[in-house]
């Protein structure tokens, strides 16, 4: 694994977490790593810790054993089309991470006989700590291990029929945002109620993560660790009803809803 190369397309906020990621696990060697971008300023800093950079994608294919597609949604056609006869001569596992865009799609607009796969991970690969949905079509076993390895690398991976893909991108890729502002509401709520904005950050995340962590060691519902803390006419009940009356959950359930029919139209 080691000494496979990657070759990541338009290297924007994902495409930099996966490579930061990868770089901190030590799955790949940072020489066989290469980002592209028109603008390579921003790539500035993996150049230093020895990835590859370049404006060329077409050179990027060439020197890859795995490509992954990091670019918007809408350049996905123009850019396979432009890249066809390099995918075609290296026949590379292609990954797409862009939004919507269907496997069927890309069989379309390359035209090729490749091992495709979707994955959608979120920012937390830069920490390895992500959640990546994969779904594929046309890959081997070899080709399937691979792209497993790599996401693990990242943090937890879990393979999907493709017509849950865009659920899986709202809830596990635009719910890392969700989260982000459910934790700067709680530190906005501390302090209010005493505490400067340092000491309430480390406490409510840590209080986010002790909260995830019972739920994936134990695998317990949420409501069963809820109830191991509401006491009757206590303060946290208090709490959770009032967020309730207020619209907490319905307004959580709305937002996701709305992201998905985005996505759909």
């Amino acid at each position: 694994m080691k000494d496979l190369k990657i070759s990541i397309i338009g290297c924007g906020n994902l495409g930099l977490s996966i490579i930061q990621g990868l770089l901190e696990s030590g799955i790949i060697s940072a020489s066989n790593l290469t980002a592209t971008k028109r603008n390579l300023n921003p790539l500035s800093p993996l150049k230093e810790k020895g990835v590859q950079i370049t404006s060329d994608n077409k050179q990027a294919v060439l020197t890859a054993d795995m490509v992954i597609l990091a670019v918007k949604p809408y350049n996905v056609q123009p850019i396979l089309e432009s890249l066809k006869p390099e995918l075609k001569e290296k026949k590379p596992i292609l990954i797409s991470v862009a939004t919507g865009i269907t496997i069927q799609e890309i069989k379309d607009w390359t035209a090729l006989d490749l091992p495709i796969f979707r994955a959608m991970p979120n920012t937390a690969t830069d920490v390895k700590q992500s959640i990546t949905s994969i779904c594929l079509q046309g890959a081997n076993k070899k080709e399937e291990d691979l792209v497993s390895q790599l996401f693990k690398s990242l943090g937890e991976v879990v393979y999907i029929p493709e017509d849950l893909m865009e659920a899986a991108t709202v809830l596990g890729a635009c719910g890392i945002a969700y989260v982000m502002r459910f934790i700067r509401a709680m530190i906005q709520g501390g302090i209010q109620i005493g505490f400067d904005a340092n000491t309430a950050s480390t406490i409510v995340n840590h209080a986010v993560k002790g909260a995830s962590e019972l739920l994936i060691t134990r695998g317990e519902h949420p409501e069963f660790e809820i109830d191991k803390v509401t006491t009757p006419k206590g303060c946290t009940i208090t709490g959770l009803n009032e967020m309730e009356h207020n619209g907490f959950s319905s307004s959580l359930i709305k937002g996701i809803v709305s992201s998905y029919q985005k996505i759909e139209k």
